[in-house]
């Protein structure tokens, strides 16, 4: 029985104490010589041996590509919720190159010697499941409950789970009665046997019960490989390499792995042997048409959603489906929890268009495009539709030094822009925090620390390359397509899937850092002193204002964050001394940094989101007292647990209204507000909106109908409707603040 597995080929090391350093060097001589393992035994009970956990551990550290497992780890002496956190541990620590295969035990006088507690043989099996289902839940980080189990050897009683891996794991079983053999079909993912404790014939036996086992589950057979402990190499290679070839054929070996302590005998097996078997192999299964063992597992598969041919997703084009092990990294935003059916991670610009022509075949399904996944307004993740992620478009760089100009892609994030550009002496405005991506930024407006001196992100923008609806591939610019330029800069998720951008960037060099917190009885008049000391500052200073709601007994606390843009501390202090009158000063850091440093405050893993983000947004010219008014009022009533205050005017202003989508480029302040409940915030917000001059779409989770009508003036949505009749009338991008296209007058 031939399951179709890829070919890999390791090595068993033994971890002999006597010369640590022997162990080593074995396992980089595998590395070498092209091996895909290294295996270590472990008896924790036996002087002569180094400790398993740590061996490994250290080789892991002094190789690079080859992957290490335990060949077979001793449950009985190590506790499986221990194992959980060592393997995923060492997992991350060496970059997803760790694989753990797992016994039920033996030795039983030197297990009880250690302290371990002697088992019967169905005991044992009984213990090493239960150890594997301890292991797996600790393991699964979706949830964020604790494990709870309740066997008869190993429990857990509330553990925490996590680190999450960086690979799926897989859990190898030594197997050789029937019920080791049965649990390996029904939980395990491989079959680690030794060749020399079989007799002819048990190989497939052994297959024919783990295979009965699979199916009663409801697995494929195929999903389980087969590894085979093959003693060392025979004297005559080439007859040695063709017996391994009739056992992949005709006992499905997968990975077979050599009992060697001998460097040059790695070697000949890796560079010698481990070829012809690869290629008599290939050549025979491809003569009876095998097929290859499946991608995903049966409980992967089932995990999908309907209405997705997701066989149809072209080749090479990374697909990651709910029942992936990547797939809770994905599946969310920086706020808002999502379920898509199916998240496409192209690779490059020709594979956007295949992503885009897949998800066209799908036009009854959500869409949903996502740079960096911050999404505050929620629309970089869908339920059961489609998401385009670009993070692997994240190139970054310069074009043209003397211009300032460089290249940059949309799936970067803004940390590691600042940090590229702050290696020039260069900076380009970004928002208020580095984990934000940049094709969501650099569509919507981009407001950031210096906002106020540099103008918008958008106001930096040069050329963009960008997918449209039908999948061609376009320059725009100022000169080439220029209508498309125009809305890319401030409603680019209408017109289609930026993939690059071209910035003219500024050049900025040392700035002060600057976080004040005050203490305020009166929150109306501290809002309009701050509005007023904001607008009559210098355009260097943009500092943004950040409040909640005042829990009962406490006092109203006001936070100030944001930079100036000068290298000088006097200069800096100068600047801030109005704002310092604003009232008392209950906590400050202002700290001579540069762009880059004040954008590191990121975390770019995952993001994990839940739930659906309620948020409102707002441009308006000035804090008047009816605004500020409106805002205490709506921070009184509890809607609002956060509110916010941007500072944009200076240089955004000094761009027309019409030069870009981006509009209301009078306003000197952003507005956001977020609540716990749609409807309740929407209610409050109603007296504040009475005070708007528009909108910016970036902090708006909102789906009224009318709130396109807010973000774009008249003349302006007027133009964008008939942009997008031409580049996308059948609304292919419909699911972010989607714009209806022109339709042609009857007359």
């Amino acid at each position: 029985m031939d399951y179709g597995h890829a070919l890999e080929f390791g090595a068993f090391i033994t971890p002999a104490a006597a010369d640590p350093q022997v162990p080593v060097l074995l396992s980089q001589a595998a590395e070498a010589s092209g091996l895909d393992l290294v295996t270590f035994q472990d008896h924790p009970y036996q002087p002569a041996f180094l400790d398993t956990w740590t061996l490994m551990s250290f080789i892991a550290a002094q190789t690079a590509r080859v992957r290490i497992a335990p060949n077979v780890l001793n449950i009985p002496l190590r506790p499986p919720s221990v194992v959980a956190r060592s393997a995923a541990s060492l997992d991350l620590l060496s970059g997803g190159r760790f694989d753990l295969a797992l016994g039920a035990g033996g030795f039983w006088d030197a297990i009880e010697a250690m302290g371990g507690t002697r088992l019967s043989p169905g005991q044992a099996v009984t213990a090493l499941e239960e150890a594997i289902d301890v292991i797996r839940e600790l393991w699964d980080t979706s949830e964020r409950r604790g494990v709870f189990t309740d066997g008869r050897h190993h429990r857990v009683h509330g553990a925490k789970r996590g680190p999450r891996a960086a690979h799926d794991i897989p859990i190898w079983i030594g197997a050789y009665k029937p019920r080791m053999l049965s649990l390996t079909g029904r939980k395990g993912d491989g079959w680690l046997p030794s060749l020399g404790y079989m007799q002819p014939g048990d190989l497939a036996k052994g297959n024919a019960t783990i295979d009965e086992a699979a199916v009663s589950v409801g697995r494929d057979p195929r999903e389980i490989r087969r590894l085979l402990n093959i003693g060392q190499l025979a004297a005559d290679p080439v007859d040695f390499a063709d017996r391994l070839v009739r056992l992949a054929l005709d006992d499905g070996i997968g990975t077979f792995i050599l009992a060697g302590d001998d460097p040059r005998l790695l070697q000949e097996f890796g560079e010698d042997v481990a070829p012809r078997v690869r290629e008599i192999v290939a050549r025979e299964r491809g003569d009876r048409g095998t097929a290859h063992a499946p991608a995903r597992s049966s409980a992967a598969l089932s995990a999908r959603r309907d209405g997705i041919a997701y066989d149809d997703v072209p080749a090479g084009l990374q697909a990651i489906e709910p029942g992936d092990f990547e797939y809770p990294d994905v599946r969310a935003t920086y706020m808002r929890g999502g379920a898509p059916g199916i998240v496409l991670q192209p690779a490059t610009t020709e594979q956007v268009v295949e992503a885009l022509a897949f998800a066209r075949r799908h036009p009854e399904l959500p869409l949903a495009l996502r740079s960096g996944g911050h999404g505050i307004s929620g629309r970089s993740t869908n339920d059961g539709g489609i998401v385009i992620d670009l993070r692997r478009l994240s190139e970054i760089e310069v074009i043209d030094p003397e211009r300032r100009l460089v290249r940059i892609g949309a799936g970067a994030r803004w940390m590691q822009v600042a940090a590229v550009l702050g290696e020039y002496g260069w900076a380009l405005s970004s928002g208020d925090y580095g984990g934000v991506g940049v094709g969501g930024l650099a569509t919507a407006g981009g407001i950031g620390f210096l906002a106020r001196e540099h103008g918008l992100t958008i106001d930096h923008l040069r050329a963009v390359e960008i997918v449209l609806a039908d999948g061609s591939i376009v320059r725009a610019d100022a000169e080439n397509h220029a209508d498309l330029f125009w809305a890319v800069r401030g409603a680019g998720a209408n017109i289609g899937i930026v993939t690059s951008f071209e910035f003219e960037v500024d050049e900025v060099r040392d700035v002060g850092w600057v976080q004040l917190a005050f203490q305020t009885d009166d929150l109306e008049r501290f809002l309009e002193e701050y509005g007023r000391t904001m607008e009559a500052s210098p355009r260097d200073v943009t500092l943004f204002l950040l409040t909640g709601a005042r829990s009962p007994g406490q006092p109203q606390i006001v936070q100030l964050y944001g930079v100036v843009d000068a290298g000088d501390p006097d200069t800096i202090i100068s600047r801030l001394q109005p704002f310092a009158e604003l009232g008392p000063l209950v906590e400050q850091s202002v700290q001579l940094s540069t762009y880059a440093r004040v954008m590191s405050n990121a975390d770019l893993g995952p993001q994990r989101g839940r739930g659906e983000p309620h948020s409102r947004s707002a441009l308006i010219d000035h804090v008047t007292p009816e605004f500020a008014d409106a805002a205490v009022r709506m921070l009184e009533s509890g809607a609002a647990s956060f509110f916010q205050l941007r500072a944009v005017g200076g240089a955004v202003a000094d761009v027309p209204d019409d030069e870009t989508a981006y509009s209301h480029r009078s306003a000197n302040f952003s507005v956001v507000a977020l609540g716990s409940g749609s409807a309740r915030l929407d209610a409050a917000w109603r007296g504040v909106a009475e005070h708007a001059a528009g909108m910016y779409l970036s902090f708006d989770s909102s789906e009224r109908p009318e709130r396109i009508s807010e973000a774009f003036p008249p003349e302006t949505l007027a133009r964008l409707r008939r942009i997008k009749a031409q580049f996308d009338p059948a609304g292919v991008f419909r699911d972010n603040f989607a714009i209806d296209p022109a339709v042609a007058d009857a007359a």
